[in-house]
Parts: C-alpha cells; structure tokens; sequence
C-alpha cells in the first residue's frame, strides 16, 4: 500500500510543478479579482521593479566573459532570429488557411500578429535559467529580437496584414531601460558582489518565480478590466486554445529539434528551445494600440494573451523537466 501512494505521488510531483500551480491560481484569481485603479498602477510599478531587480541579478551572477561569449554565439543567436521571425510567421500564415467557421477572421489576424512579435525576454531567461541552459546568450539572443522587433513587427505586420505601422519609441525605450540598463549596471558591479550573488541562489530563485507570477497576474487582469474578451464565446475560445497550444507544440518540437540538427552545446539548445518559442505580451499589446483600430484590437490581443499564458505553464513543466535530465545523454 505505501509502494503504491509512493509511486502516486511520484506521478504527481512529476506533472504537477509547484510553478505551474502557482501560474494557475494567480491565473484564475486574475480572472476573479482582476486589479483596476490605483491598486493596478501599484502593482505595475511593481512588476517593473521585480523586472529590473532580475535582470540586475543576472547581470550581477554572470561573468561578463560569459556575456562576451553569448554575444559571439552567432549559430545560437542566427537561430533564435529566425525561428522568432521566419518560422513563427510561416506558421501564422498556415494558420490563416483555416476556415471562417472554425476561427473568425479577426482571431487569425491576431494569430498572424502574434507571429510576428519579438521573442520575450524575461520569461525566456528565467525559464532558460531554471533549465540550467545558456542564460547568457538566451539574454542577449532575446534582448536582441525585442530590440529589433520594434521595426521588424510593424514591417512585417505592413507586408503581411497590408497596414501601416506607427512609433513604438515607447517600447524600445521601456526594453532599455527595465532591461539593458539594469543587467548592464549588474555586470558594472559584478566585480565587487557578484561572488557573493552567486553564493546565494535562492535570491535569483525567488525573484525568478516573483516574476513570472507578477506578469501572469497583471496580464490577465489587464485583459479582464479593458473588456477584450467580452464579445468572445467559449467554443470560439476553445478552438483559440486549441490552436495556440498547437503553435507552440510546433515551435518547441522545431526548435528543440533544429538546436540537434545544428549540433549546439546542450545550454544552447535549451536557450534557443526557450527563447525561440515564445512572444512578447509586453510589446505586443502597445503595439496592436498603434497598428489598429481599438475595434480590432480587442481581438487581435487576445490571442497573444492567450499564447502567452500557454507559453507560462508549459514552460515552466519543460524547464522543470529539463533541469532533472542529464544533458550528456541527449
């Protein structure tokens, strides 16, 4: 009898992550209790605070020879450029074959702009950190697509969608400075306590987790409190579930199995595995308010908020998971 609760309960510690339980309740009191007012300014200052007080740490642990090596990693950083902008926007454009009575035409636009979205940046790493991959360069492979996705996007979204972008100075400005500026000052200081970072991991690992659940929260709450799912049904939803969970099986299997094929180092694989199949909430929503009209926007945003929970939970298992293996044997 203990044999058996022993192997049930190694089932559930297996599938059940602590992360991702912590992702769904935040998720579900999102939905319930979503912030407005004063509370939801407080706690955007906050998550920005959690943003740069991580990317600090990271700054602070690295040795700024491992920064200079992440950089020159042009096979992993040519890698993450093209799954983010020539394979995800191929998949967006099959995604656009499905017919009207499957998907409504705005759903797969915002199918379409999601592909063309930079990679996150955050999450990337953080999820790249917990697998105990290259967070070096998965930091400076996904800070480079945010960067360039501030005039990659809207080009894209001009020859694929026949609009006209506007500025998005906004976003790059908030990229440089909750992002480049605190990892930069991390490594300017990493001389004097980055010994001392790296003898405290449970540092990186509560603001690593602080995080994620700091951006899950804000995301869906801020999707509950504008009203941009109010016109949506749930089978229209479902099927909106369905095909994001499809894309981004897609890209993990092709990323996953592209870092094979380019014979990378096994913390290469798992940045690109992480950084290559993930878009940036956080950009895509300034960005759908400057290349459509509010109308379209409510719809083309959902399915980037809906891909980016997706990406939360299950990256949180396949990191997870990915920190158990023995990557000699992969």
């Amino acid at each position: 009898m203990q044999g058996r609760w022993a192997g049930v309960r190694g089932v559930v510690g297996r599938w059940a992550d602590p992360l991702v339980l912590m992702i769904v309740a935040v998720l579900v009191l999102g939905l319930l209790v979503p912030a407005d007012g004063s509370f939801a300014a407080v706690l955007d200052h906050v998550r920005t605070a959690a943003i740069v007080l991580l990317f600090f740490l990271y700054g602070a642990r690295m040795h700024a020879t491992e920064v200079r090596a992440g950089l020159r990693n042009w096979k992993l950083q040519g890698s993450m450029l093209a799954a983010t902008y020539v394979v995800f926007p191929l998949l967006g454009l099959a995604v656009q074959l499905l017919p009207d009575h499957v998907m409504a035409p705005d759903l797969r636009t915002g199918m379409l702009f999601l592909s063309v979205l930079p990679s996150t940046v955050q999450s990337s790493v953080v999820f790249t950190s917990i697998a105990r991959g290259n967070v070096a360069g998965a930091i400076t492979g996904a800070t480079v697509s945010n960067v360039l996705g501030i005039v990659v996007t809207p080009l894209l979204v001009g020859v694929l969608m026949s609009r006209t972008g506007g500025s998005t100075g906004g976003s790059l400005a908030a990229t440089l400075l909750q992002l480049l500026l605190p990892f930069a000052a991390g490594q300017a200081v990493q001389p004097w306590i980055g010994g001392w970072v790296r003898a405290h991991p449970h540092l990186l690992k509560i603001s690593d987790r602080s995080t994620i659940l700091l951006v899950a929260y804000t995301s869906v709450s801020e999707a509950q409190t504008s009203g941009a799912w109010s016109h949506i049904t749930w089978v229209a939803l479902l099927v909106l579930v369905v095909v994001c969970a499809a894309l981004l099986a897609a890209m993990l299997s092709l990323t996953w199995r592209a870092g094979a094929g380019l014979r990378l180092p096994y913390p290469d694989r798992i940045a690109l595995l992480m950084c290559g199949s993930k878009k940036s909430l956080a950009t895509g929503l300034p960005m759908a308010a400057v290349l459509f009209s509010p109308v379209v926007a409510a719809s083309v945003t959902l399915p980037v908020v809906v891909f980016h929970q997706l990406q939360l939970a299950t990256c949180a298992v396949v990191a997870r998971r990915l920190a158990d293996r023995d990557g000699q044997s992969v």
